[in-house]
């Protein structure tokens, strides 16, 4: 893995605290739900830690669990709002080693359904026409967040 000085993950969390992150969801107790910067797959979102650890278990195990409860959370919260066919969970960490979720709702008309996405070439997941908009943050950022915050009442937790 690679040695990184600078955090993408903690440059984007310092964006969300001042306001500038238009892909920015809603804050929960271990991290931060956003938007993908590129939409080709409806619905794509991230779970990025709140605290800078490149592994889970790295994380003392209370905030591991909660850390991972949240992310499912966000998960059923995302199928809920989008009614994929299926979610994919990506924790990787390769480039960005700050612990962040991918978060893929597949939907039946996807490319490649029955491969991962990083199968389908890049620049046909991530250019200008797959981009996020206002449009599209307007629309789902208040359905994401009222579902998650749904699913954590119900669990007894708070936003």
């Amino acid at each position: 893995m690679k040695n990184i000085t600078k955090c993408l993950i903690c440059d984007r969390i310092n964006e969300i605290k001042e306001g500038k992150n238009s892909c920015f969801v809603v804050e929960l107790s271990s991290g931060y739900v956003v938007f993908g910067d590129h939409q080709f797959y409806k619905g794509y979102a991230l779970f990025l830690s709140r605290i800078h650890a490149n592994e889970l278990h790295d994380l003392d195990r209370e905030i591991k669990e909660n850390f991972l409860r949240e992310m499912s959370i966000v998960a059923e919260a995302v199928f809920r709002v989008f009614q994929p066919i299926k979610m994919n969970y990506e924790l990787l960490g390769n480039k960005d080693s700050h612990m962040h979720w991918h978060l893929y709702p597949r939907h039946v008309d996807d490319p490649d359904i029955n491969r991962p996405i990083w199968s389908y070439p890049k620049d046909k997941r991530c250019n200008r026409a797959t981009e996020v908009d206002e449009s599209f943050t307007e629309t789902y950022k208040p359905l994401l967040k009222k579902q998650i915050e749904t699913l954590l009442k119900s669990q007894g937790k708070k936003v």
